[in-house]
């Protein structure tokens, strides 16, 4: 069955963006670059794809990507309705409409959605690229988190999970670092 895998970055205060959806404050480097350029490539929209040289890079990890309408507003405020047209995408949404066939809208449960999406056998996971409310909602689906751990404090802002009290255990199963102070942990559910 295919994994439900929450591929995010986060500050050392639990924040995934800031109050106004900012995630510049990241200290990025060329090593992490290549590093998630080469093992996760499909992480990255399809216009930053381009730029960074890897536009025609097979997926390698996920062909399809849950987001919620948090996470693509950007995209849309940029005139991009397909910010991941390498993936399917899915945005749960209960008032948003798009008028782009490639681009999916769940109104309903996201619990369903992501269960009817693992029972597919496509051989690749589902990438759950965010918000922090998705994810707090979706945690019981949640397989395996990869978490991007950047050492800077945000104060404010996205948390990586928001919702109910709901503790979870997930183990640690590998951490990788990088010359910007940051690791990279994989974590599966316990």
């Amino acid at each position: 069955m295919r994994k439900l895998v929450y591929y995010v970055a986060v500050s050392i205060d639990g924040y995934i963006a800031g109050p106004g959806g900012e995630f510049d404050f990241y200290p990025l480097s060329d090593e992490m670059a290549s590093w998630i350029n080469a093992r996760y490539p499909e992480t990255l929209p399809t216009h930053v794809r381009r730029h960074a040289g890897i536009d025609d890079v097979p997926n390698k990890v996920f062909d399809t990507l849950v987001m919620g309408r948090g996470t693509y507003e950007p995209a849309l405020s940029a005139s991009i309705t397909s910010p991941y047209s390498h993936l399917r995408q899915y945005v749960v949404s209960r008032t948003l409409t798009i008028d782009d066939p490639t681009v999916e809208v769940e109104a309903g449960d996201p619990v369903e959605l992501v269960r009817r999406l693992k029972a597919e056998d496509t051989g690749m996971d589902i990438y759950l690229c965010g918000g922090g409310r998705l994810a707090g909602s979706l945690l019981p689906e949640i397989d395996e988190i990869i978490l991007k751990g950047y050492p800077v404090v945000a104060g404010a802002g996205i948390p990586a999970f928001s919702g109910g009290f709901l503790p979870t255990l997930f183990t640690p199963v590998r951490r990788e670092s990088f010359d910007n102070g940051a690791q990279v942990t994989w974590l599966t559910r316990t």
